[in-house]
């Protein structure tokens, strides 16, 4: 993308933004209290719908490392796993930016269908709708 390195880190470092990136279907909204000061180990409440079901969901800050990247992992929510990593890079006259998500589902082998039958698509078009608005904004 054609920004800045800081400022894209800047961005992401703010976790209202999220709410702007985030499919309008899912109704994501950040439930964390002002000022929210992201690094290790801050945690971060959510509520948003899944396929019309109410979900909380609330993840950890794992690491922090300013401008480069950061990660986070799901304490509590709809998944057995959640681990994200964000990381970015300067490049080009603008910044790559890449989202590596790990996740696994509960519920053995239902949850395995339900991954092939449902969720799977559910999370690529969230982040295919990510990366659209992450264009737009920058």
């Amino acid at each position: 993308m054609r920004a800045a390195l800081d400022d894209v880190f800047t961005f992401f470092s703010s976790a209202r933004n999220l709410e702007a990136i985030t499919p309008p279907l899912l109704r994501f909204q950040v439930l964390t209290p002002e000022p929210i000061v992201l690094g290790p180990g801050a945690e971060l409440d959510y509520r948003l719908s899944v396929r019309g079901v109410p979900v909380r969901w609330t993840t950890i800050i794992e690491t922090w490392d300013p401008p480069h990247g950061f990660s986070d992992f799901q304490q509590q929510g709809p998944y057995a796993l959640w681990h994200h990593t964000h990381r970015f890079e300067a490049g080009d006259g603008g910044t790559w930016m890449e989202d590596h998500v790990r996740y696994a589902l509960p519920f053995g082998i239902i949850g395995r269908l339900a991954h092939w039958l449902v969720v799977r698509r559910d999370v690529e078009s969230i982040f295919d709708y990510r990366a659209r608005k992450i264009d737009e904004i920058f």
